[in-house]
């Protein structure tokens, strides 16, 4: 098989991905008008016939001073991934990256390695000898993923660091919910007992759940601030939501939902849910410390559940989880909420990259590490 990389155009890009059924949110064209520091470029897989075979968003970092780029795509491409040999499908990307300036091309594939049940995933967290999640005996393992994998280090691709599952990149531990095939009431009666609790709880409460639009981007951004402080992370600015809502919803208006908890005149508690395809995330979520006994984080994820699963979803993604089962780990609560959901962690592959120039690239990874 012969395959070449050409830049495509949007449409193209879109197409392709809507015949597919899904992919990462950040490979569909909208993702590089969130990322204004990068320069984005629709690229596609074409075979003999000139037909689109794979897709991808390609992001190309400057680098300081230098004509050279990183060039990434993350949570992607979309490639056939699960079967046979990657070389033709690598190579030629590879070989377009370098025609583009790139010194090191750095990607995500959307392989799934292993997956374990929320039961095996409690039982864990309750083990003072399980440390990491990587440890614990997998419910299902993916052999497709280990020749994948040995596949990229044949080829010269090199794995990236990862640490507790929240790198610098994107997750590669994450928490899904199985909708295919199931009822919106087999989906709550997978939730845990506190789940179903704490719902009837906001319910009872009188806690409302409401969409919400561009206009209420700040009120949600004053939570989310709430949040990165009591959490301990660096938030992004408004104008990064704001451009996020701007450029998805130009795309598609499904691509990107903003969701609100109110009770007694007051949002105590605010999320983003993106969709593409059959996939849906639930992206970014806020809340204040105030009233916490009326369970609005609950009542927000199942409305949002609610909703995806009547657009037809197959996936409810609630993203990235730590690796860590430590308990002094200020993460294991957010593992602990998504877990209560009833579906799945699953490990990814990971980043990886390949040095067009092994100067550059090790240069590169020093000044990050500085950063």
């Amino acid at each position: 098989m012969t395959l070449r990389v050409e830049e495509i155009t949007r449409e193209q890009h879109l197409a392709f991905v809507a015949g597919r059924g899904s992919a990462s949110h950040m490979q569909v064209p909208s993702w590089g008008e969130v990322k204004p520091d990068w320069r984005a470029e629709s690229i596609g897989w074409l075979d003999e016939e000139g037909v689109i075979v794979g897709a991808g968003l390609v992001l190309y970092r400057p680098v300081p001073g230098l004509k050279r780029y990183l060039a990434y795509l993350p949570e992607g491409p979309v490639l056939p991934w699960d079967e046979g040999d990657l070389r033709p499908w690598l190579d030629p990307l590879v070989a377009h990256a370098k025609a583009r300036g790139a010194f090191t091309v750095r990607m995500g594939p959307p392989v799934i390695a292993r997956r374990w049940e929320a039961s095996t995933v409690k039982d864990a967290i309750a083990d003072p000898a399980a440390r990491r999640l990587r440890d614990v005996e997998a419910d299902v393992t993916e052999r497709r993923a280990a020749e994948v994998v040995e596949q990229l280090r044949r080829l010269g691709w090199q794995q990236g660091a990862d640490g507790d599952g929240f790198s610098a990149g994107q997750p590669r531990y994450v928490f899904q919910v199985p909708f295919a095939g199931r009822s919106l009431e087999e989906i709550r009666d997978g939730l845990n007992q506190q789940w179903r609790r704490n719902i009837k709880k906001a319910e009872k409460a009188g806690v409302k759940v409401v969409e919400g639009g561009l206009d209420d981007l700040p009120v949600f951004y004053e939570l989310y601030r709430e949040t990165a402080e009591r959490d301990r992370f660096v938030p992004r600015p408004l104008t990064y939501f704001q451009r996020m809502w701007t450029a998805l919803r130009s795309e598609d208006p499904d691509r990107m939902r903003l969701y609100l908890a109110h009770h007694d005149g007051e949002v105590l508690s605010a999320a983003t849910m993106l969709t593409v395809g059959t996939h849906v995330w639930y992206s970014y979520g806020a809340s204040t410390s105030r009233r916490r006994e009326v369970q609005p984080s609950n009542a927000i994820q199942w409305r949002m559940m609610s909703d995806a699963h009547e657009r037809g979803a197959a996936v409810y993604d609630l993203r990235g989880i730590t690796d860590t089962l430590d308990e002094g780990n200020h993460l294991l609560g957010l593992l602990r909420f998504k877990a209560g959901t009833g579906g799945r962690a699953a490990e990814y592959i990971g980043e990886w990259d390949y040095p067009v120039s092994k100067l550059l690239h090790k240069a590169f990874g020093l000044y990050m590490a500085r950063r």
